[in-house]
């Protein structure tokens, strides 16, 4: 899909240096820009999910685990 934006000056020019380095048109460069962004955005939005649903969980370990794991690292197999 063809679209039109307007992008500051120096991010332009600083976009066509980097698809210029990296041997790749305009169009996907920005494209894969766009995918890291929305990848990022879709990452933080689970993470607030979990947060908010986990939010009124302890978040201490018990004694009981805390001594079981002391014996699992201490045991030489």
């Amino acid at each position: 899909m063809k679209v039109a934006v307007s992008i500051p000056d120096a991010v332009f020019e600083a976009a066509e240096r980097l698809a210029e380095r990296r041997r790749c048109s305009r169009s996907s460069l920005y494209a894969e820009a766009l995918e890291g962004l929305l990848a990022r955005e879709d990452s933080e939005q689970v993470t607030a999910r979990l947060d908010a649903l986990y939010s009124d969980e302890p978040s201490e370990v018990s004694p009981e685990f805390l001594e079981l794991q002391r014996q699992a690292l201490s045991d030489p197999w």
